[in-house]
Protein backbone atom coordinates (compact mmCIF):
# COMPACT_ATOMS: atom_id res chain seq x y z
CA UNK A 1 0.00 0.00 0.00
CA UNK A 2 3.24 2.48 0.65
CA UNK A 3 3.80 2.14 -2.81
CA UNK A 4 -0.08 3.04 -4.42
CA UNK A 5 -0.16 6.21 -1.83
CA UNK A 6 2.96 7.99 -3.82
CA UNK A 7 0.76 7.41 -6.90
CA UNK A 8 -2.38 8.74 -5.48
CA UNK A 9 -1.42 12.00 -4.31
CA UNK A 10 0.63 14.90 -6.02
CA UNK A 11 1.98 16.68 -2.48
CA UNK A 12 3.75 19.39 -5.07
CA UNK A 13 1.09 20.58 -6.34
CA UNK A 14 -1.49 19.92 -3.57
CA UNK A 15 -3.43 17.87 -5.93
CA UNK A 16 -5.93 15.15 -4.52
CA UNK A 17 -5.63 11.69 -4.51
CA UNK A 18 -7.68 9.38 -7.78
CA UNK A 19 -8.82 5.93 -7.36
CA UNK A 20 -10.13 4.68 -10.69
CA UNK A 21 -13.11 3.10 -11.08
CA UNK A 22 -12.65 -0.02 -13.16
CA UNK A 23 -14.85 -2.83 -15.16
CA UNK A 24 -16.36 -3.90 -17.79
CA UNK A 25 -19.28 -2.05 -19.57
CA UNK A 26 -22.29 -3.01 -17.98
CA UNK A 27 -20.46 -3.86 -14.63
CA UNK A 28 -22.27 -1.22 -12.68
CA UNK A 29 -19.60 1.22 -12.32
CA UNK A 30 -21.80 4.58 -12.50
CA UNK A 31 -24.19 2.68 -10.20
CA UNK A 32 -21.78 2.09 -7.59
CA UNK A 33 -20.60 5.54 -7.81
CA UNK A 34 -24.12 6.98 -7.02
CA UNK A 35 -23.86 5.16 -4.18
CA UNK A 36 -20.74 5.87 -3.09
CA UNK A 37 -20.10 9.52 -3.51
CA UNK A 38 -23.13 10.75 -0.97
CA UNK A 39 -21.58 8.63 1.40
CA UNK A 40 -17.82 10.20 0.65
CA UNK A 41 -20.21 13.13 0.93
CA UNK A 42 -21.62 12.23 4.49
CA UNK A 43 -18.54 12.04 5.53
CA UNK A 44 -17.19 15.65 4.90
CA UNK A 45 -15.40 14.84 1.39
CA UNK A 46 -15.20 16.88 -1.35
CA UNK A 47 -15.88 14.58 -4.15
CA UNK A 48 -14.44 15.04 -7.84
CA UNK A 49 -15.58 12.96 -10.60
CA UNK A 50 -14.18 12.13 -14.73
CA UNK A 51 -15.53 10.05 -16.68
CA UNK A 52 -13.67 8.24 -19.27
CA UNK A 53 -15.06 7.91 -22.56
CA UNK A 54 -13.28 6.15 -25.28
CA UNK A 55 -14.99 7.62 -28.13
CA UNK A 56 -13.23 10.37 -30.06
CA UNK A 57 -15.29 12.95 -29.80
CA UNK A 58 -17.22 12.29 -26.61
CA UNK A 59 -19.61 15.96 -26.71
CA UNK A 60 -21.26 17.26 -24.28
CA UNK A 61 -21.33 20.54 -26.50
CA UNK A 62 -24.75 20.12 -27.91
CA UNK A 63 -24.85 21.18 -31.60
CA UNK A 64 -26.82 24.36 -31.71
CA UNK A 65 -26.30 25.98 -28.22
CA UNK A 66 -24.05 29.39 -28.09
CA UNK A 67 -21.36 27.40 -26.30
CA UNK A 68 -21.38 24.80 -29.49
CA UNK A 69 -21.25 27.68 -32.20
CA UNK A 70 -18.44 29.59 -30.27
CA UNK A 71 -15.93 26.04 -31.18
CA UNK A 72 -17.43 25.47 -34.08
CA UNK A 73 -16.11 28.85 -35.40
CA UNK A 74 -12.58 28.06 -34.17
CA UNK A 75 -12.60 28.51 -30.52
CA UNK A 76 -9.67 26.63 -28.96
CA UNK A 77 -11.28 26.64 -25.45
CA UNK A 78 -14.95 27.36 -24.12
CA UNK A 79 -16.50 27.85 -20.59
CA UNK A 80 -19.80 27.48 -19.60
CA UNK A 81 -20.28 29.74 -16.63
CA UNK A 82 -23.86 30.34 -14.74
CA UNK A 83 -24.34 31.39 -11.30
CA UNK A 84 -23.70 27.72 -9.56
CA UNK A 85 -21.86 25.66 -12.24
CA UNK A 86 -18.48 26.05 -15.10
CA UNK A 87 -17.74 24.08 -18.07
CA UNK A 88 -14.92 23.77 -19.77
CA UNK A 89 -14.95 22.27 -23.27
CA UNK A 90 -11.01 22.42 -24.47
CA UNK A 91 -10.29 21.23 -27.98
CA UNK A 92 -6.92 19.16 -27.20
CA UNK A 93 -4.40 17.19 -29.83
CA UNK A 94 -3.51 14.69 -26.95
CA UNK A 95 -6.01 13.15 -24.74
CA UNK A 96 -5.37 14.56 -21.40
CA UNK A 97 -4.30 12.50 -18.30
CA UNK A 98 -6.27 11.90 -15.37
CA UNK A 99 -2.85 13.29 -13.65
CA UNK A 100 -2.82 16.14 -15.59
CA UNK A 101 -6.99 16.75 -15.02
CA UNK A 102 -6.19 16.92 -11.25
CA UNK A 103 -3.43 19.30 -11.32
CA UNK A 104 -5.78 21.75 -13.78
CA UNK A 105 -9.45 20.90 -12.27
CA UNK A 106 -9.64 19.33 -8.93
CA UNK A 107 -7.05 21.49 -6.92
CA UNK A 108 -10.64 21.98 -4.47
CA UNK A 109 -11.49 18.49 -3.69
CA UNK A 110 -10.50 15.47 -1.36
CA UNK A 111 -10.47 12.86 -3.73
CA UNK A 112 -11.26 11.83 -7.82
CA UNK A 113 -12.92 9.10 -8.32
CA UNK A 114 -12.21 8.66 -12.09
CA UNK A 115 -14.65 5.86 -14.32
CA UNK A 116 -12.62 4.19 -16.08
CA UNK A 117 -8.84 4.29 -17.00
CA UNK A 118 -8.46 0.46 -16.45
CA UNK A 119 -5.06 0.04 -18.43
CA UNK A 120 -3.65 3.36 -16.31
CA UNK A 121 -1.18 3.52 -13.32
CA UNK A 122 -3.72 4.75 -10.88
CA UNK A 123 -5.17 2.91 -7.74
CA UNK A 124 -7.61 0.95 -9.27
CA UNK A 125 -11.28 -0.41 -7.80
CA UNK A 126 -13.01 -2.62 -9.82
CA UNK A 127 -17.01 -3.63 -10.09
CA UNK A 128 -17.68 -6.84 -10.89
CA UNK A 129 -21.31 -8.46 -11.10
CA UNK A 130 -20.58 -12.33 -12.07
CA UNK A 131 -23.92 -12.57 -13.86
CA UNK A 132 -22.83 -10.05 -16.32
CA UNK A 133 -19.06 -10.99 -16.86
CA UNK A 134 -17.27 -14.41 -16.60
CA UNK A 135 -13.85 -13.01 -14.59
CA UNK A 136 -12.97 -9.61 -13.14
CA UNK A 137 -10.41 -8.00 -15.75
CA UNK A 138 -7.52 -6.05 -12.96
CA UNK A 139 -7.22 -8.81 -11.14
CA UNK A 140 -3.52 -9.38 -11.97
CA UNK A 141 -3.31 -5.54 -12.09
CA UNK A 142 -1.05 -4.67 -9.12
CA UNK A 143 -2.62 -1.42 -8.62
CA UNK A 144 -5.86 -3.13 -7.94
CA UNK A 145 -6.58 -2.20 -3.76
CA UNK A 146 -10.20 -3.70 -3.86
CA UNK A 147 -12.68 -5.56 -5.48
CA UNK A 148 -16.72 -5.16 -5.29
CA UNK A 149 -18.45 -8.00 -6.50
CA UNK A 150 -21.73 -10.46 -6.07
CA UNK A 151 -18.70 -12.82 -5.41
CA UNK A 152 -16.22 -12.57 -2.66
CA UNK A 153 -14.10 -15.25 -3.62
CA UNK A 154 -11.59 -13.17 -5.90
CA UNK A 155 -7.77 -13.70 -4.67
CA UNK A 156 -5.54 -11.06 -2.84
CA UNK A 157 -7.35 -7.68 -2.73
CA UNK A 158 -9.74 -6.38 -0.74
CA UNK A 159 -13.32 -7.44 -1.41
CA UNK A 160 -16.83 -5.74 -0.87
CA UNK A 161 -20.13 -6.53 -1.69
CA UNK A 162 -22.20 -4.46 -4.61
CA UNK A 163 -24.16 -2.62 -1.82
CA UNK A 164 -21.10 -2.44 0.46
CA UNK A 165 -20.24 1.56 0.17
CA UNK A 166 -19.59 2.16 3.87
CA UNK A 167 -16.96 -0.60 4.70
CA UNK A 168 -15.53 0.01 1.33
CA UNK A 169 -14.93 4.08 2.03
CA UNK A 170 -13.50 2.86 5.41
CA UNK A 171 -11.02 1.48 3.49
CA UNK A 172 -10.19 4.03 1.80
CA UNK A 173 -10.10 6.15 4.89
CA UNK A 174 -7.61 3.73 6.50
CA UNK A 175 -5.01 3.33 3.47
CA UNK A 176 -4.92 7.23 3.13
CA UNK A 177 -6.88 7.93 0.16
CA UNK A 178 -8.34 11.22 1.13
CA UNK A 179 -6.16 14.76 0.55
Amino acid sequence: MARLHLLMSDESTKSPPIVAIVGKSGSGKTTFLEKLIPELKRRGYRVGTIKHHHQHHADIDHEGKDSWRHTQAGADATALSSPKRVALVKQLVVEMTPEEMRRQFFRDVDVVLAEGYKGSALPKIEIFRSDAHEAPVCLNDPLMVALVSDRQDQGQVACFGLDDVGPLADFLEAHGFFA
